[in-house]
């Protein structure tokens, strides 16, 4: 709120990433025993506390109408007692539905239409070039940017056709599936790598419409062979660019890294 307050008077980013609910459940004092969904749903309501005051900041400083404001998760829920993802399938961890995708709610009065909302497969890899679009600027040029300018399905002006094609579903450096339009695929494995814990066992190929299947119950590969063909087409462009379990790709970078990582505070002057 300080922050806001202090840069009311110039264009300002500002990334807040709430540690709740993360695991330990740790609410603030006040906020204990406030819901029927224990610690879990204490620490949802500080949430929605939280963003209140930021959105009374906001109105506060008359800038409420020149902010867009974007919430979202970068995972689903880790624990059965803990969260639900339903109606989708898996956790955090996994490549299931539950485990990749996430709400984002965006607001921006009088630039996003209120109530409305969109089918088209989007990422918050897209938010950087989204948001140099409408700073009127534009992504660096000397590098391969993976994100979209989404600001036409954001603004009303797209419909379920717009955004990726083909969206891939990584665990570390393996891919195991793919989506495009509602079908999702999961590629044959030998065994499923895990962000932490054993392995799990071999994976068939299975095809899911999740327009149609959001649990991803009912494999409908065999009844569908030509999109099953598609998206194999699509999995060997990904492996060719990207890689797939310790085979490099041509298109592949390396992940950022810190050798010798430090806490930095950093110090915004008013303007």
């Amino acid at each position: 709120m300080k922050f806001i307050h202090a840069n009311k008077s110039r264009p300002f980013f500002l990334y807040l990433p709430h540690t709740a609910v993360h695991l330990p459940l740790v609410p603030a004092k006040r906020f204990r025993g406030q819901s029927r969904d224990g610690l879990y749903g204490d620490w949802v309501h500080e949430i929605d506390w939280s963003m209140g005051e930021l959105f009374k900041a906001l109105d506060e400083c008359g800038i409420d109408k020149q902010t867009l404001v974007l919430f979202t998760s970068d995972n689903g829920s880790a624990r059965a007692r803990q969260g639900s993802n339903l109606p989708l399938r898996g956790r955090k961890g996994r490549t299931d539905e539950g485990g990749m995708r996430v709400p984002c709610v965006v607001r921006w009065p009088g630039r996003i239409p209120a109530g409305t909302s969109s089918d088209a497969i989007t990422s918050t890899i897209d938010l950087l070039p989204t948001l140099a679009h409408l700073a009127g600027t534009r992504p660096p040029g000397d590098r391969r940017i993976d994100g979209k300018n989404i600001w036409p399905i954001l603004s009303g002006k797209a419909g379920a056709e717009a955004g990726h094609d083909a969206f891939y579903y990584y665990q570390m450096d393996q891919l195991q599936a793919v989506r495009s339009g509602p079908w999702k695929m999961f590629v044959p494995m030998k065994s499923k790598k895990r962000n932490w814990g054993k392995p799990e066992p071999a994976q068939p190929l299975k095809l899911f419409n999740l327009a149609k299947d959001i649990h991803e119950d009912r494999n409908v590969a065999g009844s569908h062979p030509d999109v099953v063909k598609r998206l194999m087409g699509l999995i060997e462009q990904a492996r060719s660019d990207l890689g797939d379990s310790g085979r490099p790709g041509k298109g592949q970078r390396k992940a950022g890294w810190v050798a010798k990582a430090s806490p930095r505070l950093l110090e915004t002057a008013s303007p």
